[in-house]
């Protein structure tokens, strides 16, 4: 399909990479931007977006999405969520390789982006597993999924078999320069635990996750990352202490990021202590000194990414009591207002905000996306950055509906989402 020549016009160009911020045109053509400020020689645009009072910047990533398929179509789909993204803004969506089939074969990432593409809507980045089935005994085939178009590798929430398992597989992906993707658990420490161990776990009754379960994974990860050399990310920190560990880890020269989900950032163990099932998150929310910390650390760009860890579900699965329902929430709708929303508050500035959603988990995820300098990737995100509006059944465009922050008001609205230089969301239109 022949790419439009569209030019963007009377928004604030915002491209962190770039370090743009202004009021300027921007120009694309064959899917790529071909001019800032001014057209390039013989430029005649086939259609017009005004963007004034908006902002324009690259489409944001997400580095953390559950699609749901393949394997739990009844909570939703690449279709429903690559649609929902685009909706809000998000032109590239990174999908864990805990589906139904695991992701540890070529065919299966093949399936998932043959899928994502017939879609049409935000591209899918795919993350391999690191070991057959998430069981944690052998190494998978990295070399294989590298080549299938894996970005990096990752074990999702399921635990190795051993620190030797472990020490090998960063080895192994060290040798393919693959990104290993860590979620910090130790599970014996968190057990069946579904709080954050506390005064609130405490007093209700419910088994806790104590904060040494994620700090001793993180301590025994980096001891590794340094004997290994791989490059490797912390995914989804909740405490201050882990990510005090990870900024000396930095300050120390050890290749390694970290990112928060949006919801640590708003929420405690406070805000679960109604039973709330929508409260239910593993890692679970931790306390408001952490939420601090975490924020300190993103202003600091120790925590160089935001994502939504969004994870859909249906509605049977809430309605369990508390311990045994299904923990996440859907994120994809309230990833950008919640964004600026921290702008507002004044925890970071406006394009810091972006960069954390748009250039830093490009980085991470190691692909030519997130800015718009020209010749990349056209992907563009416009938005309205006064647009007030509420979050609820209606609004949300993602098939998942469970989300802590149903009912909220929110600011910042997507008009359009451009990827590859096609537009994939008119919210003129929709």
């Amino acid at each position: 399909m022949t790419s439009p020549r569209i030019r963007i016009f009377g928004g604030r160009l915002i491209d962190p990479s770039n370090r743009v911020d202004g009021p300027l045109d921007l120009y694309i053509a064959d899917g790529r931007v071909a001019a800032i400020g001014e057209p390039p020689d013989g430029f005649a645009a086939d259609i017009q977006l005004d963007a004034t009072g908006m902002c324009v910047t690259p489409g944001l990533v997400d580095l953390c999405a559950r699609l749901r398929e393949p394997g739990q179509e009844h909570k939703a789909s690449i279709d429903s969520e690559c649609r929902a993204a685009a909706a809000s803004g998000i032109t590239t969506l990174c999908c864990p390789p805990d589906t139904d089939p695991v992701i540890d074969t070529p065919a299966v990432v093949e399936l998932i982006r043959h899928r994502a593409r017939q879609v049409g809507a935000a591209r899918v980045a795919v993350l391999g597993a690191l070991t057959p089935g998430l069981q944690g005994l052998h190494l998978s085939e990295m070399a294989a999924l590298q080549h299938a178009g894996c970005v990096g590798v990752s074990n999702a929430g399921n635990p190795l078999g051993s620190t030797l398992i472990e020490r090998h597989a960063f080895e192994y992906a060290a040798t393919f320069g693959l990104t290993v993707f860590l979620h910090a658990d130790d599970a014996a420490l968190s057990a069946d635990g579904c709080l954050h161990e506390g005064r609130v776990s405490t007093r209700l009754g419910l088994p806790g996750i104590p904060e040494a379960a994620e700090t001793v994974a993180v301590a025994r990860d980096l001891a590794l990352i340094e004997q290994t050399g791989v490059r490797a990310h912390f995914c989804r920190l909740t405490t201050r202490r882990a990510v005090r560990m990870v900024a000396r880890a930095q300050f120390d020269g050890v290749p390694v990021t970290a990112d928060v989900a949006i919801p640590y950032l708003y929420l405690t163990e406070v805000d679960a202590s109604q039973f709330g099932p929508d409260y239910h998150f593993i890692p679970p929310l931790r306390t408001s000194e952490d939420r601090e910390g975490l924020l300190q650390s993103l202003k600091s760009g120790t925590l160089g990414a935001l994502c939504s860890d969004h994870q859909p579900h249906e509605p049977d699965a809430k309605l369990a009591p508390f311990p045994a329902t299904e923990p996440g929430a859907s994120g994809l709708d309230s990833l950008l207002p919640l964004t600026l929303k921290l702008v507002e508050e004044g925890y970071l500035s406006l394009p810091d905000a972006i960069a954390r959603l748009t250039c830093g988990p490009a980085r991470i995820l190691n692909i030519p996306c997130g800015e718009l300098a020209v010749g990349r990737v056209a992907d563009v995100c416009i938005f309205d950055l006064h647009a007030n509006w509420r979050l609820n059944q209606q609004t949300i465009s993602s098939r998942g509906k469970n989300t802590p922050f149903m009912g909220w008001e929110m600011r910042g609205r997507v008009r359009y989402t451009l990827r590859d230089g096609h537009i994939i969301f008119n919210g003129n239109s929709a």
